[in-house]
């Protein structure tokens, strides 16, 4: 295995905030790709956003990875970036939003070393169109419950 980084490309969408929401993920290490996506029957968007960052690093195989994750949601990528989120776990996530997955983000981040690089939606990159076209296409089928934020336990 080379030192190649893996690169991520995401995006989440939801049909009303809250409601029936998806997630697009485009993954490519070397000249490989593979794409995921899952639908939730409610939801927000921004839980989208993150879930697909999550379930992603989830899905690397191996520890030490370089990763790079494209994403065009401020929300998650000035979080990583501008270091809100260790802020935020250091108060114990106290008056956040999605609590559950920043903790999980987290630990699925620690044995990585991973960063954001912001870009524009729906300004015409490709796998950025593409992970919004697997992510709206998951939204209309929601075969998945959000248990943490149907339950009330988001924030």
């Amino acid at each position: 295995m080379s030192d190649l980084p893996v690169i991520i490309h995401t995006d989440g969408a939801s049909s009303g905030n809250p409601g029936p929401g998806g997630y697009g993920i485009v993954m490519q290490y070397g000249a490989h790709t593979k794409e995921f996506s899952k639908g939730f029957r409610k939801t927000t968007n921004n839980r989208m956003e993150l879930m697909a960052v999550v379930d992603a690093l989830k899905m690397l195989k191996r520890d030490g990875l370089q990763v790079i994750i494209y994403t065009d949601s401020k929300y998650v990528a000035d979080a990583v970036e501008k270091n809100w989120v260790l802020a935020w776990r250091k108060k114990g996530f106290k008056g956040k939003k999605n609590p559950d997955l920043w903790r999980e983000y987290l630990q699925a981040a620690a044995n990585h070393k991973v960063s954001f690089k912001w870009i524009k939606g729906h300004a015409g990159h490709p796998l950025n169109e593409r992970c919004d076209q697997l992510a709206v296409a998951a939204a209309r089928q929601p075969e998945h419950i959000d248990s943490n934020y149907e339950n009330g336990l988001s924030g």
